[in-house]
């Protein structure tokens, strides 16, 4: 079983309906990104859904992700380890940190090929995820 540090983490007891509210939330993202044609779009909201991915898959092991400087490479890391996908970690962060160029340093390039590449990775984390979710809870 995995570790989940108190500074990343707070110990809380989520219902399915509400994993199931993340999951839904990370498939709106997922929708948005497929419905636009502008690469920074697609890009951002695929990585946002990742995200909500990696909340959906840590409430299901009874933990919150407690907003701190880091948390997002926590949460990359544990879907890393909850799906045990080390992809996701190289791509996950790969994707972390082109986001952090874009909002803290004065924007970077996406071009249409890197944003299909993006949301076709999340698009098959989140499928993974599901799967992982629905086995978990039979």
């Amino acid at each position: 079983m995995s570790h989940f540090e108190a500074e990343y983490f707070q110990k809380i007891k989520f219902t399915a309906d509400k994993i199931a509210q993340f999951i839904a939330s990370a498939e709106r993202d997922v929708a948005i990104a497929v419905g636009s044609g502008v690469p920074e779009v697609v890009f951002k909201f695929a990585y946002d859904a990742l995200i909500k991915v990696g909340i959906a898959l840590i409430a299901s092991r009874g933990y919150k992700v407690r907003s701190r400087v880091g948390h997002h490479v926590r949460i990359i890391e544990k879907i890393t380890e909850i799906l045990n996908e080390p992809d996701v970690a190289v791509l996950g962060n790969k994707m972390r940190q082109d986001r952090n160029i874009d909002l803290y340093e004065g924007g970077g390039y996406v071009s249409e090929k890197d944003s299909q590449a993006s949301l076709a990775f999340v698009k098959a984390t989140l499928r993974k995820a599901k799967q992982a979710l629905k086995t978990a809870s039979t």
